[in-house]
């Protein structure tokens, strides 16, 4: 499984906005730049994660955007489903009538456990859990 430029790009914006929750809103410019990636990219992904309710626009001078909810609310699977969509490892472990096989097909169950130990490391996180975890290593980092 690989990772669309999209939801990487998003998770690292959403994580900018977790670790700067309670700061007041941030200009997409400022994220744009500190995540070297396009103001008019993140505009479409900050689009996609404010129709989901994950982050919210604030308008005027000052306007920016802020996470809907607090980091510790927000799980990571939401972030990356609005993003990436569902996780699916394959069509016949979402519809078994997409093969004929699919009863009995060894390889089926092990993308279906796949799928299930994906979903379940990303069900656990939180942003909060994330921006903690970034901490812990820069702290290591800088004791290097």
């Amino acid at each position: 499984m690989k990772l669309s430029t999209r939801t990487r790009y998003g998770i690292r914006a959403i994580l900018v906005l977790a670790e700067n929750y309670g700061n007041g809103p941030l200009q997409l410019r400022i994220i744009a730049r500190d995540q070297a990636m396009s103001v008019k990219y993140l505009e479409q992904l900050m689009a996609m994660l404010k129709s989901a309710g994950i982050v919210r626009s604030v308008r005027g001078s000052k306007g920016g955007y802020i996470l809907a909810k607090p980091p510790g609310q927000v799980k990571v699977s939401d972030c990356f489903q609005c993003l990436e969509g569902p996780v699916i490892t394959t069509e016949c472990v979402e519809d078994e009538s997409y093969c004929e096989r699919a009863t009995d097909c060894v390889a089926r169950q092990v993308w279906t456990e796949v799928q299930k130990a994906v979903m379940e490391v990303l069900q656990s996180m939180t942003l909060q859990n994330l921006v903690d975890r970034a901490h812990r290593n820069k702290a290591i980092n800088y004791h290097i």
